[in-house]
């Protein structure tokens, strides 16, 4: 199972010997790289098979584990999260997610992460930064299951707040597990009041349920490291 979570890398394009170049020669070499990269990602970008469901958009999925004992500040988030795959079609869906450990039995410090393709699960990326995110704690034995229902009250649209919705992370910890769903504008509270509605009411989560909102400003401004890990609060 574990080779489920390699990254699907670009190919890394060879070093250019530019010692014996020109500056003119180097720009070139600089926009015939940009449109090689270019060409690459329009290449990447999934499609629905011949009879497929479509999706209104596309997703990733990406996993993430922290080594326990280790502090954040010297690992790179952008090194240890790894891209799952990408998928533009129901039946694409459920052939990753068939595949992939439920939350409730992955161990340690890990994340499943499902965001639109594009979107980096980062608080940094431009889609994010400006947004926040919902954050319910849960008690061991419940994270399988509310992923399950979050994530296809995702892709469903069910959340019906337009292109509001980022993705959704969960997040397994020693002693509590923590699901949450970011989007793109932290500042309209009628945007994130209806996703908390929504969240409560695909979830079946109890009245007395606390749920908390938080900007990604906030989380970067609190938090020790640079990138601390996207599921933690």
């Amino acid at each position: 199972m574990n080779n489920k979570f390699d990254a699907l890398k670009d190919d890394d394009s060879g070093d250019h010997d530019q010692d014996q170049s020109s500056p003119k020669d180097s720009e070139t070499i600089k926009i015939e790289d940009d449109e090689k990269e270019q060409n690459t990602t329009k290449k990447k970008m999934v499609v629905p098979g011949a009879g497929e469901h479509p999706l209104q958009y596309n997703y990733t999925f990406w996993y993430s584990r922290r080594t326990p004992g280790r502090p954040a500040s010297t690992q790179s988030y952008e090194q240890n999260i790894k891209q799952i795959g990408s998928f533009a079609s129901v039946e694409q869906f459920w052939r990753f997610y068939s595949h992939m450990i439920r939350p409730g039995d992955l161990t340690g410090h890990s994340d499943f992460h499902l965001f639109k393709e594009g979107i980096k699960p980062m608080w940094e990326d431009d889609a994010n930064k400006m947004g926040g995110k919902w954050i319910i704690r849960l008690r061991k034995g419940l994270a399988s299951r509310c992923w399950e229902n979050l994530i296809l009250a995702m892709l469903g649209e069910q959340f019906m707040v337009g292109e509001e919705i980022c993705g959704a992370v969960v997040s397994v910890r020693f002693q509590e597990d923590i699901i949450s769903i970011w989007n793109k504008t932290a500042s309209d509270q009628g945007t994130t009041a209806r996703i908390r509605d929504t969240l409560r009411r695909v979830l079946n989560l109890p009245p007395n349920t606390i749920m908390e909102y938080k900007t990604h400003t906030d989380s970067i401004k609190y938090s020790l490291g640079r990138l601390p890990w996207a599921g933690e609060c």
